[in-house]
């Protein structure tokens, strides 16, 4: 147990929950990003896309890592049927698309690209996650407050609405919030 905390991972993330997460599970790790092309192909299914963006970044990383080093890249989607509602670009896109998860359930898909000198793992964590109906002052409050423009699917489950407007969750708070930490254990458990 303790050498796959003590491994060192080169985190290719902006996220300050990815860090705050892997922090909390005692990973030994350094933050180094590069910008990255997040499409994808339009006709790719849904489920795909987040393990394919998490590659991507991980192949555009690739020169980041020394020997004895593992690379980490993640990429969080939020899913409603067939449609993936990513960053909203704007107050009115993140009011457009709160009222559709509104009342509904939802996923939330969290691809991970292990990568080394000499092997790469790809996987994902999936959570479902039960959203109260949300009303419009509710929805203007958050935005106003919480400003949630950086988030997949216009929210973030550490903020007022996971607090105060989920229901329910099936699968793990961390994966919702940006890594599937358990994954990331047991996959490092196989990769190290």
């Amino acid at each position: 147990m303790m050498d796959i905390l003590k491994k060192k991972i080169i985190l290719a993330s902006q996220s300050p929950r990815r860090r705050q997460l892997l922090e909390q599970a005692g990973f030994t790790f350094e933050v180094k990003a590069v910008p990255i092309d997040e499409s994808f192909p339009a006709d790719m299914p849904v489920d795909e896309v987040a393990p394919f963006l998490a590659q991507r970044k991980a192949h555009a990383a690739r020169s980041l890592i020394t020997a004895g080093e593992v690379l980490l890249t993640a990429d969080s989607v939020v899913i409603l049927g067939d449609t993936i509602y990513n960053k909203p670009e704007d107050a009115e896109d993140a009011r457009r698309i709160l009222r559709r998860l509104s009342g509904q359930v939802h996923r939330v898909i969290t691809g991970v690209c292990l990568l080394s000198s000499d092997k790469e793992r790809v996987f994902a964590g999936e959570s479902r996650v039960h959203f109260a109906e949300l009303a419009d002052e509710e929805i203007d409050y958050y935005i106003r407050t919480c400003r949630p423009f950086d988030k997949a699917g216009a929210y973030a489950i550490q903020e007022w609405i996971g607090l105060c407007k989920i229901d329910r969750i099936e699968g793990t708070y961390a994966n919702i919030m940006g890594l599937p930490v358990d994954l990331v254990y047991r996959e490092m458990e196989a990769f190290v």
